[in-house]
């Protein structure tokens, strides 16, 4: 963990000490998950199936643009969903209201574990029920691939600077989302989605 995150004093959510932990992440630790997971399973979709690298090629491609969605759509009505009652209210303060209550907490910039990996294999049967056990695996792989681009994006824009034009854009666009326009810019790792529901801000 970088010195930043030594020195930084996050917001207890548990009384709990196990709870507790499980609400904080290294940045690294989706990637050491997932990376392997991937791997694997677009090694036996080109070892072990017939499917070709086109097939291949459109369905890792389809899965991606579809976390685009699935992010824009989360964010959006599940993490800033407008709770009523005070269990609700809580429960999206857990799931995100902390983050923009302290949005510089490194430790909380990137996807729980117990969070991935209880949605990961329930999108991953998802897919195989919807395109088959074949063409599903590669459509995961995007999935899961556009899920790790979108949490080191996030994690990248709270806490480095950028030297490109694309990563001015990215950052731009996050922090106007938690500063200047909390209902709209809802995409993290894409505007896509704000240009075609019209909510870029």
């Amino acid at each position: 963990m970088s010195d930043t995150a030594k020195k930084h004093q996050s917001i207890r959510l548990f009384k709990n000490p196990i709870l507790e932990a499980l609400t904080h992440v290294h940045p690294s630790l989706p990637f050491i998950i997932w990376i392997p997971v991937v791997s694997y399973l677009m090694y036996t979709t080109i070892a072990e199936t017939e499917l070709g690298w086109v097939n291949i090629g459109f369905y890792f491609l389809t899965g991606l643009l579809f976390w685009t969605l699935t992010e824009y759509g989360m964010h959006r009505y599940v993490f800033h969903h407008q709770a009523k009652t005070p269990v609700g209210k809580y429960l999206v303060f857990l799931f995100h209201g902390i983050h923009h209550d302290d949005p510089q907490d490194p430790s909380r910039l990137v996807m729980p574990p117990v969070i991935s990996l209880t949605l990961g294999p329930a999108f991953y049967f998802l897919f195989l029920m919807a395109f088959g056990p074949v063409n599903g695996v590669p459509f995961f792989s995007g999935f899961m691939v556009g899920y790790l681009v979108y949490d080191y994006i996030h994690f990248a824009v709270h806490h480095f600077r950028p030297r490109t034009a694309w990563g001015h854009t990215r950052k731009d666009h996050h922090m106007k989302h938690h500063f200047m326009a909390d209902k709209a810019k809802w995409g993290v790792s894409s505007s896509l989605w704000d240009r075609i529901f019209k909510t870029f801000g």
